[in-house]
């Protein structure tokens, strides 16, 4: 639930509610390889008008029927897709995928926002394995993204910082990084959005009405 003291992120951002998303995969075509792990996290206000990360909503992901699986990639996101912990939770990409677009759309309106727009490091990489899921799922209708817009911490990164890489611009941001913990959708997503709402909170009120006027 919405704290009603709290600011409404729909008077923001041209009522976009701001998400951000990361996936494991078991490769980089989001076409032919799966989809593993993904969490969301929409972006709100606190009570002293201040961007904060929400709830999280995440999910272990069964690759889905046919999908190629790249060992490399495995062995560098530490996944072992068919380990008997993992298939115990697992659920299959459409479940997953409508659980947390409804939680993620009764968030979206209780914030007044239209639609989601996805906040990642890479976005458009994230943005194209949740596009590919979405396809194979038949789920576009309970989906909340925006179908291209996103906002990209990599490029927020190189403005604030100087740096396009997230361990190195969360150390910048004086947000503790656990390099052990990297390549975890939730922790990566927990990260990311620690690092937006660092960097939105550091902008001025002034730059952010100037950057999400309606033109």
């Amino acid at each position: 639930m919405t704290d009603s003291t709290a600011p409404l992120m729909g008077q923001r951002f041209r009522g976009f509610l701001p998400v951000v998303v990361d996936v494991e995969t078991a490769g980089f075509n989001a076409q032919t390889d799966a989809l593993l792990e993904i969490a969301c996290i929409p972006i709100v206000y606190n009570e002293q008008g201040e961007f904060v990360p929400g709830q999280a909503f995440h999910a272990h992901i069964n690759p889905f029927e046919g999908a190629h699986l790249d060992r490399r990639s495995l062995d560098f996101i530490g996944i072992d897709p068919f380990s008997p912990l993992r298939v115990a939770m697992a659920e299959d990409e459409k479940s997953a995928l409508k659980r947390i677009f409804k939680s993620l759309n009764d968030v979206r309106r209780a914030q007044q926002c239209t639609h989601a727009v996805l906040v990642g490091h890479n976005a458009h990489f994230d943005l194209g394995f949740l596009q590919a899921a979405v396809a194979r799922t038949g789920t576009k209708n309970q989906s909340p993204f925006h179908s291209f817009s996103v906002f990209d911490t990599v490029t927020l990164s190189a403005v604030m910082f100087g740096q396009t890489v997230l361990a190195k611009s969360c150390i910048q941001a004086g947000i503790e990084f656990d390099g052990k913990e990297a390549h975890s959708a939730l922790y990566d997503t927990q990260k990311t959005a620690e690092l937006f709402c660092y960097i939105l909170n550091k902008l001025s009120p002034h730059l952010l009405d100037s950057l999400t006027a309606d033109h």
